[in-house]
């Protein structure tokens, strides 16, 4: 028998937008905060850059808005792009006055203010940071205030909605990693702030549990997904050595405080790219970084810092230097070996601008959900900010519209699900190891039909010998969530036959504003129940 758990909001997620949104609405309900692993391992706990809002004397919300709109290349949603922008200076803010330590400095007339970073895309310093661990900062600062007023539970992966007879949300339904116990979450308030997809790709900067659960299981219910074509690679992860199964990622923030890239001949390259050289978006470097190590047979380029003041980089970076130093680089005096790595997906479940999925009761922030602010191409440091905007959203919204409802009204029924294996399978390990060698091949940096239908065939054996795998365990469940995503990922590349923003396609190396300046939307249909869960 499951365990029945009410409860007025169910946050599936730790990150920013997760716990954003959790203090928001502390005062008008019972908040049950479920996570994966340790509260603070998210996709947020390695943002090193910072969150971008327009804070400094020669910026405002409008230049801000101009560069992201820019950077979406035809696809960011201008009204959504206005709203996000519009609010980002008052969220930062509140966030520094609820005891956030950003890094600051006085100014010559003895006033604090933001020590503001610029990174690639950007035509201002705006990027707030607490030195190279700001999402840590933040993570950690927002769990300080909330484990007194709201419960955790840790180690929980989220498998499935619960919905009843009108296809309305009314929580989740989740197994407890260490027990394999199920648990049924009936909440009046279901937001999904569940984070990336990078696992399903071989090489990436996120963290073991990024496996697309939400997106997954929201699609699965019947959730509109939108743009999953739109991958973004960050250009520099540390190359040849993981930590937790992850790249370790190189801020962008290096590049914009002078950081050089080279090829391993020690030549520059990336002027021959862009005219902002070593500063230009993001999916710009990936490809220059894919294309020169592709000319030279090169398995990484470098990243060179070491013209400029070590003091400097020490204090500026100190989570980069101290990691690397640990890893047997000085990066004051030896160069980086940098790669592409998956990083972060600008898709995901469709919102409006209240956080709201096409399914009653359900919302989905952060990373998994897509607003309309990024279009074909995130700006460095947008991300955090559109967690924290949609947070707020849709914590104004739940309190607005599902105050007043009774849990007795949700139909609930009982289950007798039985307890879920939690000890690895190793048919499922294996199968995973396939499906991200096939995505970084078919889905990766530079993409044709060609191999992305290959891929779609090679999937489709993956996704028949998981289900038939008797026994069902955790990763298992987190196989069949890859499989999900994987298939919406590569169908939504082959749909788009142009290249624009983090899509390109080198059999459509063009933008074809006249059929594909729209988004990539997809649904359920009953053609695809071999790449969704069946549990």
């Amino acid at each position: 028998m499951s365990h029945i758990i009410y409860t007025d909001f169910v946050v599936v997620g730790s990150g920013i937008a997760g716990l954003w949104f959790s203090y928001k609405v502390l005062n008008h309900g019972q908040v049950f905060v479920l996570t994966k692993k340790e509260n603070t391992e998210s996709n947020t706990n390695y943002a090193q850059g910072g969150i971008a809002a327009a804070l400094g004397p020669d910026d405002s919300p409008e230049i801000h808005y101009q560069d992201t709109l820019k950077n979406g290349q035809g696809l960011a949603r201008p009204e959504i792009v206005r709203m996000v922008c519009d609010m980002g200076p008052r969220l930062v803010n509140e966030l520094y006055e609820v005891g956030i330590n950003f890094s600051t400095y006085y100014n010559s007339k003895g006033v604090k203010r933001f020590d503001l970073g610029k990174e690639g895309g950007h035509s201002r310093a705006r990027i707030v940071h607490a030195k190279d661990y700001t999402g840590r900062e933040i993570e950690n600062g927002l769990i300080r205030i909330l484990k007194e007023r709201c419960s955790f539970f840790e180690h929980f992966l989220v498998f499935d909605l619960l919905t009843n007879k009108d296809d309305c949300c009314i929580g989740v339904k989740a197994v407890d990693t260490k027990t394999g116990e199920i648990y049924h979450f009936y909440s009046k308030v279901t937001v999904l702030a569940t984070g990336g997809i990078g696992q399903i790709y071989l090489h990436t900067t996120n963290p073991p549990i990024a496996t697309g659960d939400g997106i997954a299981i929201a699609y699965k219910n019947g959730a509109v997904v939108t743009n999953m074509e739109f991958i973004q690679f960050h250009p520099t992860a540390l190359y040849g050595r993981k930590i937790d199964n992850r790249y370790f990622l190189i801020s962008e923030a290096v590049r914009g405080e002078g950081g050089i890239l080279r090829t391993i001949d020690g030549k520059t390259f990336m002027e021959k790219y862009h005219e902002k050289g070593c500063l230009a978006p993001r999916d710009i470097v990936a490809r220059a970084i894919d294309n020169e190590m592709k000319k030279t047979g090169a398995n990484y380029v470098l990243l060179d810092v070491t013209h400029l003041d070590p003091e400097k980089i020490k204090s500026r970076f100190p989570n980069i230097y101290n990691t690397c130093l640990k890893l047997g680089i000085d990066i004051t005096k030896e160069l980086i070996p940098v790669v592409p790595a998956a990083h972060y997906i600008c898709g995901g479940i469709e919102i409006n601008e209240w956080g709201e999925t096409n399914i009653p009761g359900l919302f989905a922030i952060g990373e998994c959900a897509h607003s309309g602010l990024h279009g074909a191409n995130r700006l460095a440091s947008n991300s955090l900010l559109e967690a924290l905007v949609f947070a707020e959203q849709a914590a104004t919204r739940a309190k607005q519209v599902y105050s007043n409802m009774q849990i007795t009204d949700f139909n609930i029924t009982s289950s007798n699900n039985k307890k879920i294996e939690i000890h690895e399978n190793p048919i499922a390990l294996d199968l995973t190891n396939k499906l991200q060698k096939l995505m970084w091949e078919g889905a990766g940096i530079v993409r044709s039909n060609k191999r992305i239908l290959k891929a779609l065939d090679e999937l489709s054996e993956i996704a028949k010998v998981a289900k038939k795998i008797p026994t069902l365990s955790i990763n298992i469940i987190e196989l069949n969530n890859m499989i999900t995503v994987s298939y919406l990922v590569l169908k939504s590349a082959y749909l788009r036959n142009e290249s624009r923003g983090l899509h390109y396609k080198e059999d459509y190396p063009n933008i074809d504003n006249e059929h594909f300046l729209k988004d990539t939307i997809l649904k359920k249909s009953n053609d695809e129940e071999l790449y969704l869960p069946n549990y």
